[in-house]
């Protein structure tokens, strides 16, 4: 059988590999932990930013498409306005031109009698004339 006898030495190295533990924590493991709180810090706060952003981003969206609608709506409400001020203006029009339609052809009829007693004034001194014109070609002589 071998026995093994430990040594000082081992007693030493385990001391070793324990202060280097110790170290390396303090200089290099905890620092790193640090650095990867502080980032998952950041990432979350960033994470917190963009879901308050795209919550403000859909708010602003859900207003600019209520305005659009409203927008819309008085748009069709203005037209509907402007098309029945229209139609009542044309009414209103073709009213007045109703109302001046029998006063014209009142006018026009005592313009054409005006005119046929004229035409018939000059027909008759003509005719008169023409009668006595003939007569005397007639008779060869004149005629009173």
């Amino acid at each position: 059988m071998v026995s093994v006898i430990p040594d000082y030495t081992v007693f030493i190295q385990i001391a070793n590999f324990l202060i280097l533990i110790v170290i390396l924590n303090l200089l290099l493991y905890k620092p790193i932990l640090n650095i990867i709180e502080r980032r998952k810090k950041q990432l979350n706060e960033l994470e917190n930013e963009i879901k308050l952003f795209n919550e403000s981003v859909e708010k602003k969206v859900t207003e600019y498409e209520e305005k659009l609608k409203q927008a819309k709506s008085s748009a069709a409400e203005l037209k509907k306005e402007i098309i029945r001020e229209g139609a009542e203006q044309a009414k209103a029009a073709v009213e007045v031109v109703r109302n001046e339609i029998p006063q014209m052809a009142q006018e026009f009829q005592m313009k054409m009698d005006k005119e046929i007693q004229a035409a018939r004034d000059i027909l008759k001194s003509r005719s008169r004339r023409l009668s006595v014109e003939i007569a005397e070609k007639a008779l060869g002589r004149p005629v009173q």
